[in-house]
């Protein structure tokens, strides 16, 4: 599920913290939503690194994904992607939100999510095959509550606080936790490493907001 921004006047540029963390939903979900090709792992290998002064944690972990992805090739990508979240019936690491809280047919998140998308003006992207709580789908609906998108502006940040808070923060910890247990994870390793710094910041940011 990738979100689609519902069109509306135009709005001034995105400051570059804001456009950076952007960036940042915009590649977890890409890196969610299917393997990485050649050519996300070749521009991933010659990206330029993150000045450890402003997070040292988050500098690491992207670090760790760039030289990750210089050595790593879109076959053995899908191998390994294929082996975590694949497979027929249920995957070895569930990618979808609601797995780790615990959600009930009566009141599952994607009922929630759902409707929180529509009272922000979005909607899930024609024919996407997946549910609304599969954490690409979520990572791409922060990302355009923090950019815009579609000739919609940014989302407040009570919105993107409140998105977060109720469909993100629950559960990807222990997505997390279930990709660094995995025998068979090895670079997405390096993604749960750099998703864990990244919305770690996120969530004290927003606590401080």
């Amino acid at each position: 599920m990738n979100a689609v921004a519902t069109p509306v006047a135009l709005h001034r540029p995105l400051a570059a913290e804001e456009s950076a963390r952007a960036d940042f939903y915009a590649l977890l979900s890409r890196l969610l939503q299917s393997a990485p090709d050649n050519a996300l792992l070749g521009a991933l290998a010659h990206a330029a690194p993150i000045p450890a002064d402003g997070d040292a944690r988050l500098s690491r972990a992207w670090q760790e994904l760039v030289a990750a992805s210089s050595v790593m090739d879109a076959d053995a990508a899908l191998d390994e992607y294929e082996a975590l979240f694949g497979g027929v019936g249920k995957a070895a690491v569930s990618l979808y939100a609601g797995y780790y809280v615990g959600a009930m047919a009566i009141d599952h998140p994607r009922v929630r999510i759902r409707a929180d998308l529509a009272g922000l003006g979005l909607a899930p992207r024609e024919g996407t095959p997946e549910p609304e709580d599969h954490f690409a789908g979520l990572f791409d609906a922060m990302r355009v509550l923090v950019a815009g998108g579609a000739g919609r502006g940014p989302a407040t940040v009570e919105e993107q606080r409140r998105f977060f808070q109720s469909h993100l923060a629950p559960a990807v910890g222990g997505f997390v936790e279930g990709v660094t247990r995995h025998q068979r994870a090895n670079y997405y390793l390096k993604v749960a490493a750099l998703a864990a710094a990244f919305l770690a910041i996120e969530t004290e940011s927003f606590e401080l907001d």
